[in-house]
């Protein structure tokens, strides 16, 4: 757990906050100042995590495949059925059996690789989700934009794709001069941010609340009279349970995240919005 930021001082506890997810360049390094804020030059933490899952997901999903046999090993019986998964619940169903296989290996590798990084803060000695640092959370939502938007102009064209994003299908008159600029903002530019700020925002919070409960039950048991010991027991309880909730969340923010890519690539190459 990063607890850098946490000190005790001489006026008590202080509270963990956003400045615990600003980790120091590993091996020393530089700092600048970027639009009024520090910025860390040189490799940190969460950069290497995401080179590491990056590296577990293909490693796994090469292994799993490597002996294909028609009984399946449990290797490749647990990659056919995380495949299948994401194939059939979040491609097929979700984008239609005409057009799903050509972004199946996409969304595959994105849940994948999105799982595993948010599973990471809770991995003993890790212990850091990558994705409640919100540069790396906007561009991956960056990538999936231009995925979608890429679909639909290939499928209707420039013209036509910014069209069918920004016309709503049997209105016309002077409703469109609302709704044509409210589509275009809801559909093209403010989706990549509400995509980006779900999953950062919950592994953010999340990372934050563990840390309170872990080192608030510490502070209180070791610095405080005894007759807070309990309530530090308390929050170190509440601390295990919300590190397993944190494990379901990690998961259906992965999930999520696919199937709003799933869906934004279903309404970029649908014939009417």
């Amino acid at each position: 757990m990063n607890v850098a930021a946490v000190v005790r001082s001489a006026d008590g506890f202080t509270p963990p906050g956003p400045a615990d997810f600003d980790l120091p360049a590993i091996g020393g390094g530089s700092t600048m100042d970027f639009l009024g804020q520090e910025a860390v030059l040189g490799v940190t933490k969460p950069m290497l995590q995401l080179v590491l899952a990056a590296f577990l997901v293909f490693a796994f999903f090469k292994v799993a495949s490597a002996k294909r046999a028609m009984v399946p090993g449990k290797l490749q019986f647990v990659g056919e059925e995380a495949y299948g998964f994401v194939r059939n619940s979040l491609s097929r169903d979700i984008i239609g059996s005409h057009d799903f296989q050509k972004y199946t290996p996409y969304l595959f590798s994105l849940f994948f690789f999105i799982l595993l990084n948010n599973l990471f803060a809770s991995i003993p000695l890790l212990q850091f989700p990558t994705f409640s640092r919100s540069g790396m959370v906007y561009s991956l939502a960056l990538l999936s934009w231009v995925v979608y938007n890429v679909a639909g102009i290939r499928k209707h064209g420039f013209v036509g794709y910014f069209k069918l994003q920004s016309v709503p299908a049997g209105i016309g008159g002077p409703m469109l001069i609302l709704l044509v600029p409210l589509e275009f903002m809801s559909n093209i530019l403010v989706r990549p941010v509400t995509l980006a700020l779900r999953l950062f925002a919950n592994m953010f919070a999340g990372h934050l609340l563990l840390i309170l409960f872990a080192l608030g039950g510490e502070y209180l048991v070791t610095e405080m009279a005894i007759q807070y010991a309990p309530v530090g027991i308390i929050a170190w309880l509440l601390f295990i349970a919300v590190a397993f909730l944190e494990i379901l969340i990690q998961f259906l923010q992965a999930y999520v995240f696919v199937l709003l890519n799933a869906m934004y690539i279903s309404g970029a190459i649908a014939d009417e919005h």
